[in-house]
């Protein structure tokens, strides 16, 4: 059909915008739910010890302060070498990194069956860490290299939508194994959990060795002419992004990135919080088995993917971030608030748990639309993951605030409170940013 035949008030459609179009589908299609996939087998593995605690504290001994400090000692180990791992995979490519890390934190999840006591427990739980540091950075760096900044909003809203699925169906599928296989073989349901969990990783990453390509020069599934273009967009957009650090060491000095840290580190306090005590908050609500508990888990979680997904598209078609991330961290924050004054009743906690998870797992994917707008060259991969390094000892924080709370008040209320003016200082600090750095 030529341009004179079209009806009246339609546009031709460019080849060039045809080929555009079609590059990105095959990208999309190749890579992102392979990455979810990945990452929903890493999230399982990293807060499944959240519903263990259910029967593993109980049997063990452990109080809530010792189950908050091994829930959170991941993140020390995962802190101390986030950074070097992402220059790693920068050097090595990601098929063989990503690997790396999925097989080794596979087998060390398995090995949670050993524990017994509270430093056998930490120990396992700060190796977890350490083996697992540099995926999720790893990952973000892998998609600027696909995508340029005013798609990568909604990606990484679809990518780490993997957080929610893995509430969906790993609490439900914790709370099963741990009823189905309790006493099988002389073992615990949440020995079995960690086994039967630990497995996938082990497969997956032996997956990626086999899928993943390490950028797009490597794809054998796009043509010359969508490589050409795919390549034009990210060099464009690198040009664009000029205006910040090129270098590691530039990097360290530059006070914008640890800016950015300490907005995650806010962010992180909210999410970690939510996904490691959410089966312990729905059980005090008064809801008995662990089955019934995982299903319940997972609605917040539902909550959170479409909140993650709409405000993505939003952000990418508005090319506004701040506001993006302000609402859903005063979301999580007023979620949090009344879900801590209503811990008896469970339909009004559920709710604003509910609330609270689409607020605080929404805000993840939108940051890194921030620090990602002024970072580039390898910049890049150290400034990701120093930011992400310094945002998830959030991770080690909020948990064990948690439990001391708990085991000091008796209950979890005041922790509550806590993680809303946590998330209410996050989105303060997001509205002192300049938008002109940020939104492109």
């Amino acid at each position: 059909m030529t341009s004179s035949t079209l009806p009246a008030g339609a546009m031709p459609v460019s080849a060039d915008a045809a080929l555009e179009k079609r590059a990105y589908a095959k990208v999309f299609w190749r890579l992102v739910p392979f990455l979810m996939l990945c990452y929903v087998v890493a999230y399982l593995d990293r807060v499944n010890v959240g519903f263990a605690k259910l029967q593993m504290g109980q049997d063990l001994g452990f109080s809530e302060t010792v189950f908050g400090l091994g829930a959170g000692i991941f993140f020390l180990g995962y802190f101390l070498f986030e950074v070097p791992s992402n220059l790693l995979l920068s050097r090595v490519g990601a098929r063989i990194w990503i690997a790396r890390i999925m097989i080794t934190w596979g087998l060390l999840s398995a090995c949670f069956v050993f524990v017994e006591t509270p430093t056998s427990f930490y120990i396992l739980r700060f190796l977890l860490g350490v083996a697992e540091a540099g995926f999720y950075p790893g990952v973000i760096l892998y998609l600027t290299h696909w995508y340029p900044a005013h798609r990568r909003a909604r990606i990484i809203a679809v990518f780490m939508s993997a957080i929610p699925v893995a509430g969906i169906f790993g609490n439900p599928l914790s709370g099963w194994i741990m009823d189905a296989f309790h006493g099988v073989s002389s073992m615990q349901g949440w020995q079995w959990m960690f086994i039967i969990e630990a497995v996938p990783a082990v497969l997956v990453g032996v997956m990626v060795l086999l899928y993943l390509d390490n950028g797009i020069q490597h794809a054998r599934w796009l043509s010359p002419e969508e490589k050409s273009l795919l390549q034009r967009e990210v060099e464009r957009d690198q040009a664009r992004g000029a205006k910040g650090p090129h270098s590691v060491a530039a990097m360290f000095r530059d006070m914008r990135v640890w800016w950015m840290a300490l907005i995650y580190f806010a962010f992180v306090m909210g999410q970690y919080a939510l996904t490691f005590w959410l089966p312990t908050l729905v059980k005090a609500t008064g809801v008995k088995g662990n089955l019934h508990i995982g299903l319940l888990s997972a609605i917040p979680f539902i909550c959170a993917i479409v909140a993650m997904n709409l405000f993505g598209r939003s952000a990418d078609r508005r090319q506004e971030r701040r506001w993006h991330l302000i609402v859903p961290a005063l979301m999580g924050a007023v979620g949090f608030t009344v879900a801590a004054s209503y811990t008896q009743n469970t339909v009004v906690s559920l709710a604003f748990l509910s609330l609270a998870a689409a607020g605080v797992l929404t805000c993840a994917p939108l940051f890194w639309s921030l620090p990602t707008a002024f970072l580039s060259g390898t910049a890049a991969a150290a400034g990701i993951a120093a930011i992400n390094s310094v945002g998830n000892l959030a991770g080690f924080a909020s948990p064990y605030l948690i439990g001391y709370l708990k085991d000091l008040t008796g209950s979890t209320q005041i922790g509550m409170y806590v993680l809303a003016g946590a998330l209410v200082l996050g989105a303060i600090g997001v509205w002192l940013t300049p938008k002109q750095l940020v939104n492109r």
